[in-house]
């Protein structure tokens, strides 16, 4: 049994959010808000071997479980999210309980960024670019504005795994010469794909919207694609930037190695 332990209203949307992604893969859980005594019952739970997922501060979990945790051959997965679902960290039994793996299908489902700090395991960044330009924009003035956005980031083009866009940029020279050139991928994609990103957005632009169908062109490619190669959460590393000609920012994800 899962079992999404919350403590507050916050969070108890957040539970009852993820039991609904889990129960689309056939996986059954149970949502317990505020479970009382709740020392006693979360105890309960650990000892019966049930998986705890916690929407709560890692301190309310460990002083909560310490008595009761023998080794990580026999207890549980224990995760814990805080309650605006941005973070999943895998607390116990990250190996052999296989909290690491259960953290990953979490954080798949709620696209957000996975923490694991357990031996052997190694967060690797992934920075995907994302632009968008007016028609016909010039190579060298998207070229002036990713130097700049590096630049901004602490980053060099050795660093970056792609250059994105929407689909209706799919043909644009300007793009495609600069990805070319730079020796990336040049990935595009449909409006309906990267609509999905939109309430990750730093900013919402109706004019963009109106003109192709999404609110923001470079930062949803380049979240998206983030996502896509690593299968986990993705963020905004550089908000949108923008020059007279186009725009351009760039995400971060994280690998497993």
């Amino acid at each position: 049994m899962i079992r999404i332990i919350c403590l507050t209203e916050v969070g108890l949307q957040l539970a009852r959010r993820l039991q609904h992604l889990l129960s689309e893969t056939d996986t059954k859980s149970e949502v317990c808000f505020k479970p009382t005594p709740f020392i006693d019952s979360v105890q309960t739970y650990f000892k019966q071997q049930d998986s705890l997922v916690f929407i709560c501060a890692t301190g309310i979990v460990m002083r909560t479980l310490a008595p009761v945790i023998k080794d990580k051959y026999t207890d549980p997965a224990v995760l814990v999210l805080d309650e605006q679902g941005q973070f999943v960290i895998p607390l116990l039994s990250g190996h052999e309980g296989g909290a690491n793996e259960f953290a990953r299908q979490v954080s798949n489902l709620l696209e957000n960024q996975l923490v694991i700090t357990t031996a052997n395991r190694y967060l690797n960044p992934i920075y995907v670019v994302g632009m968008g330009c007016e028609r016909h924009c010039p190579e060298a003035v998207l070229q002036g504005l990713l130097d700049e956005c590096l630049t901004t980031a602490g980053l060099t083009i050795n660093d970056i795994s792609a250059i994105t866009s929407i689909d209706i940029k799919s043909d644009e020279v300007g793009l495609i010469a600069l990805s070319k050139n730079l020796h990336k991928p040049y990935v595009t994609f449909d409006a309906e794909t990267l609509g999905a990103m939109e309430e990750r957005l730093s900013t919402k632009s109706d004019y963009i919207f109106k003109t192709v169908g999404v609110y923001g062109v470079a930062e949803s490619a380049a979240l998206y694609q983030a996502q896509q190669l690593t299968k986990n959460g993705s963020e905004l590393l550089l908000n949108k930037q923008k020059n007279k000609q186009a725009t351009c920012a760039i995400a971060r994800s994280y690998s497993l190695s």
